[in-house]
């Protein structure tokens, strides 16, 4: 059995929904989704559609689009809620169902856990921090289109979020290793924006630097960045899986290919590679 992953289809754009077709059959294997598939519950259902048939296990996490207020999605946690409840009537599993395991001590993670600005300059407030991005001419659209709801604050509800991920995690045998997964990069050293590093404060929160190795991660997976890579930390790997937008990738290549394998592990570790950093800013 082998586990795949892609994130940030962006099916919202036609060019790329009218691909899907190319994904490739794995029927005896398993297919993460990363995140930031599509913008409504409607782009989500399009893409299980055809995945679902086509793996024995798919797994979803949310990004920032997933969230964003749509018309009858319902907004901020209401909206997660809508789209976990997707997933179960399509039997994909969720950072809200139990984390199935791989083979004997080995856990796949599926994550959600939001950002709190803290990839921003250090000592600066929320509001500062995204002052200074505007000073940059950077504002991320989840300023205006991700609402928090109840919580209150995004970094409220990514505060929610790492205390109840953690506390499952602590539940996790002394021996047991995991993959983790979740949208937004887990450490700020691998958000390279070279381009608009001033969007890095909505790309994860500094709470997460170490838990490829408190958490004994085989590999993390996340997307987010638009940068697929391989990179190596302290003997980990973090694989970067995201698609892009139709502008981003080559129309030639097929979509299938844009999957990358996360289990079992690659024979040997590969030289980490620095990618270009394509035209994120236009988010």
């Amino acid at each position: 059995m082998s586990i795949f992953a892609i994130s940030d289809l962006h099916v919202g754009h036609p060019r790329t929904a009218a691909r899907l077709s190319e994904l490739p059959a794995h029927r005896d294997d398993w297919l993460i989704l990363g995140g930031d598939i599509g913008e409504s519950c409607d782009h989500l259902k399009l893409v299980l559609e055809v995945v679902v048939p086509r793996y024995h296990t798919v797994i979803w996490v949310p990004g920032n689009h997933e969230l964003w207020t749509t018309k009858g999605d319902g907004a901020g946690p209401d909206k997660y809620d809508a789209l976990v409840a997707l997933c179960r009537e399509w039997g994909v599993l969720t950072p809200e169902d139990p984390w199935p395991v791989v083979e004997p001590g080995l856990r796949l993670v599926p994550l959600f856990l939001l950002y709190d600005y803290s990839f921003g300059p250090a000592g600066l407030s929320p509001e500062a921090v995204v002052r200074w991005s505007r000073e940059g001419g950077i504002v991320c659209a989840d300023e205006r289109r991700l609402e928090p709801g109840d919580f209150g604050t995004r970094q409220a509800w990514c505060r929610a979020r790492l205390d109840d991920a953690q506390a499952r995690l602590a539940e996790l045998e002394p021996d047991e290793r995991t993959i983790l997964v979740n949208h937004w990069p887990l450490r700020r050293d691998l958000c390279r924006l070279f381009r608009i590093p001033r969007f890095t404060p909505w790309c994860g929160t500094t709470e997460t630097e170490d838990w490829h190795l408190r958490y004994r991660a085989e590999v993390v997976v996340s997307g987010h960045l638009h940068m697929p890579a391989t990179d190596w930390r302290d003997g980990v790997r973090f694989e970067e899986v995201s698609y892009g937008y139709p502008r981003q990738v080559d129309p030639s290549r097929p979509l299938g290919d844009h999957i990358r394998t996360i289990w079992p592990p690659p024979p040997s570790p590969r030289v980490p590679r620095v990618p270009n950093a394509g035209p994120y800013w236009r988010r």
